[in-house]
């Protein structure tokens, strides 16, 4: 096992009709802005709890942000959080809502000139403290420091995290998930089992049990119960299991002392930055291809993911278990080609260009070169 450091500052609220709590999570005298999406929030009574939980400060709202949210839209939030002079920040919504409020917590206390830097490696040294409230179980945002925002003026999907992105408070509540469409029950899902897979499904030492147990339990949890979302979408034990287990899939704990590849995420964020596919499709596409052209890297792992996983054994394990993975996602209604979204060589051209520009290699063996991703998306067509 590797050498490691972990800390995780983040108060998980968890159960139905636990939004109230947020008085009692915010500092009193605080001035708060609200932070949410397109407005979903407004039709399954989530936002009249939070105002009524908000009824004791003064508070502002910003609205409008978007899937795979924008830098753009973000610095709109700065300008009214320094005229406001707002000191607390709520996000309610999904992973990208709070991925946006973190980097708006961390832009408007950012004094090295243009914030963009911060998606460029630039240190934050400060930020604004947040709570949330998650109303789309998938990223794990909601337990971890992590964000990733898109310029659009670049095309570019770039990730940062810091310290002091932690949220304060996180709150869960199952209930609010049950109105959610199926596409983005479906999409929560595979991100969530794709997280696991990133920091699971690399070279095998066989040395890192307690994590590798852990990871198995949450993937699972998620084959178990991510189809069960569909068919049920208001069992709360199916909702609440679905819930947690996205929480656990990149909240850091199965991550110690192991390698962890990332391939996958690079690779589909530069397919959502320049086609804009949702970051759960890109997702589905690729993990495959991965899985195909390194199954000799990946093999033990393959292997266990096969037989603790989906009961996998015997001749072509490897193989039949990057088909069950493909078949999962295709359950859950992602579809997992390139040709799917009406994309083509010019997108294979276009994302090995990008990734050779940056000098990248990815992987946890830093072997994923420009040239296997080509073949990784050419089998992915």
């Amino acid at each position: 096992m590797e050498n490691f450091s972990m800390a995780n500052p983040v108060k998980i609220i968890f159960g139905k009709d636990m939004i109230k709590e947020i008085a009692n999570e915010i500092p009193q005298g605080s001035k708060v802005l609200l932070t949410y999406g397109g407005g979903s929030i407004k039709k399954n009574e989530v936002y009249d709890q939070v105002v009524k939980a908000l009824s004791g400060f003064e508070w502002y709202e910003f609205s409008g942000i978007e899937p795979n949210p924008h830098y753009e839209t973000c610095m709109k939030a700065v300008a009214l959080i320094k005229e406001k002079d707002i000191d607390f920040l709520l996000s309610v919504g999904g992973g990208s809502v709070l991925d946006a409020t973190k980097f708006i917590a961390a832009a408007v206390c950012f004094d090295d000139g243009d914030p963009g830097k911060i998606l460029k490696g630039g240190k934050i040294k400060k930020a604004l403290p947040f709570g949330d409230v998650i109303t789309l179980p998938a990223t794990g945002s909601e337990m971890n420091n992590g964000a990733v925002i898109t310029r659009a003026e670049t095309q570019e999907k770039l990730s940062f995290g810091s310290s002091l992105t932690y949220p304060k408070f996180s709150i869960l509540d199952p209930t609010v998930t049950y109105s959610l469409p199926p596409r983005q029950t479906g999409n929560g899902v595979v991100d969530a089992f794709v997280h696991v897979m990133e920091q699971y499904l690399t070279y095998y030492e066989g040395d890192s049990l307690l994590q590798d147990n852990m990871a198995e339990a949450i993937v699972r949890t998620l084959v178990t119960v991510g189809p069960k979302a569909l068919e049920e979408p208001t069992n709360y034990d199916v909702r609440a299991n679905l819930m947690w287990a996205s929480t656990w899939a990149l909240n850091g704990w199965i991550a110690c002392g192991v390698p962890q590849d990332w391939a996958t995420h690079m690779i589909g964020h530069e397919l959502t930055a320049f086609y804009g596919l949702d970051h759960a499709q890109t997702l589905a596409i690729v993990l495959p291809g991965i899985m195909t052209v390194l199954k000799d890297q990946k093999g033990k792992k393959i292997k266990r993911l096969g037989k603790e996983v989906f009961g996998i054994e015997g001749d072509d394990a490897i193989d039949r278990t990057i088909k069950a993975v493909e078949n999962f996602f295709e359950s859950m209604g992602v579809k997992t080609h390139l040709s799917d979204y009406n994309l083509n060589d010019e997108a294979i051209t276009k994302v090995t260009e990008r990734l050779a520009s940056r000098g990248w290699k990815l992987g946890e063996c830093q072997n994923i070169t420009p040239d296997v991703v080509k073949e990784v998306l050419t089998l992915r067509k």
